[in-house]
């Protein structure tokens, strides 16, 4: 797809601190039915003429889909941008601390379920996996990395912005997020 034809959107990579204390990455599943059915993701969407930046856009849509007040956030980072390969979605992503609410509001349209794998699970070494049946039924079986959390798989653009920001972490790119 050439650049001009892609549709820019925006996400948060919240993380918010455990029951004891660790840190979690909060993940939705998207409800079925729509571009991205039943796919585990971060909250965010499509850029609104109304929205004055990218990363209104992901504050906002966290706030729509999960309930996570603004206020709650703190931004570390705008991440490098992503570009899906079959929808057409130029993706900003990024980096926050987030005080995680009293309870998550899922926005039923849009969420099936919210999930909070912890940062040491994703970055342990079996984490990683690969396999050949991601791609819908079709297309040509690409062996593609995922992470198993909460019985799904995270692949494609949220996957290629986890994986180099698990790395950044591991590295100490962000000492808020150390163990």
């Amino acid at each position: 797809m050439s650049p001009s034809s892609l549709v820019e959107s925006a996400v948060l990579v919240p993380f918010v601190r455990g029951p004891a204390g660790e840190w979690r990455v909060v993940v939705i599943r998207r409800t079925p039915g729509g571009v991205h059915s039943g796919q585990l993701a971060f909250p965010g969407g499509r850029v609104d003429a109304s929205d004055a930046s990218p990363l209104e856009t992901a504050l906002r849509e966290a706030w729509e889909e999960i309930g996570l007040p603004r206020d709650r956030v703190r931004v570390l980072a705008e991440l490098p941008r992503i570009e899906t390969r079959s929808t057409g979605f130029a993706i900003t992503p990024y980096l926050a601390i987030a005080e995680r609410p009293h309870a998550w509001t899922p926005a039923v349209a849009e969420v099936a379920e919210i999930l909070e794998p912890t940062l040491a699970e994703l970055r342990a070494p079996e984490a990683r996996m690969h396999a050949n049946d991601l791609l819908p039924a079709g297309w040509e079986a690409v062996r593609l990395p995922y992470f198993p959390i909460g019985g799904h798989r995270l692949w494609g653009a949220s996957e290629r912005i986890l994986h180099p920001l698990l790395q950044r972490i591991a590295a100490g790119e962000w000492a808020e997020l150390g163990d």
